[in-house]
């Protein structure tokens, strides 16, 4: 609304009388402050009222009326509306202020302290999964030893042939229980969709038997793996073989040989 509209509106009139509410009364005080016009419009109106109630007023002389209006005029003012401000306020402000601050402080001490309890209980998990997998590769350095120095293992060497002569594997051979493990460091990598296959041999006639088909080739640490139990074998043979092993082995794809 603008100045000229709010001054035909007739609320300043009634501002004058008295007959608005503390929160009208406050919103024509701010138009008075942000209006030289209205402010105007305001003197206007208290000079109308103050010559109209000297018009009604009789009784009075004309100097006792004069004084009285006079001491009207000179008292008479705006009242500019301003913000109180006190101690208690400014005091609670700060307060309020430190809290948030030390809240502040707070919550990044416990952010700091959440994000190093997490970096503990990483680290913590790093180490024991190498815990663990230092004991697992304990128990198959143990596990190895144990067919190594078993005085019943015979170690059976199997030498490189044709199509891999720098390969070499070793076998160990139990006569009692004729359990098998092959030790195949010596071999290289198999390519992809290709697996080694351990044979064991009887010679007279030459009578290949599957004993086992080396799948988790890449998987294992120690190369060394538990085949299938061999019934008086006279000879060992690994061959590379298609995933899956093959039925009888592909001599040309014979990687190392030897007799017990």
């Amino acid at each position: 609304m603008t100045s000229k509209e709010y001054i035909e509106s007739g609320v300043l009139e009634l501002y004058v009388f008295g007959k608005l509410s503390e929160t009208e009364n406050g919103e024509v005080q701010q138009m008075i402050a942000d209006h030289p016009a209205v402010k105007q419009e305001v003197v206007a109106i208290e000079d109308a009222v103050i010559n109209l109630s000297q018009s009604v007023a009789p009784r009075l002389s004309a100097i006792n009326y004069q004084k009285i209006r006079n001491q009207i005029l000179e008292k008479r003012k705006v009242i500019d509306m301003k913000s109180k401000s006190s101690w208690a306020s400014y005091t609670g402000w700060a307060a309020a202020a430190v809290f948030v601050v030390g809240f502040g402080l707070q919550y990044n001490k416990l952010n700091e302290t959440n994000q190093v309890i997490d970096k503990l209980d990483t680290e913590k998990s790093v180490m024991q999964e190498s815990i663990v997998d230092l004991e697992f590769k304990k128990n198959e350095a143990e596990n190895v030893l144990a067919i190594v120095r078993d005085n019943n293992n015979q170690a059976v060497a199997l030498a490189g042939q044709t199509v891999a002569p720098d390969s070499y594997a070793k076998a160990y051979y139990n006569k009692v229980t004729k359990e098998v493990y092959v030790d195949v460091a010596g071999l290289p990598t198999p390519p992809k969709g290709k697996v080694y296959q351990v044979w064991a041999l009887k010679l007279s006639p030459l009578t290949p038997t599957s004993i086992g088909v080396l799948d988790n080739f890449t998987a294992a640490n120690t190369k060394v793996f538990k085949v299938d139990n061999a019934e008086d074998a006279e000879a060992f043979g690994i061959t590379l073989e298609p995933a899956g092993g093959s039925l009888s082995p592909t001599l040309e794809q014979l990687y190392t040989l030897g007799k017990v």
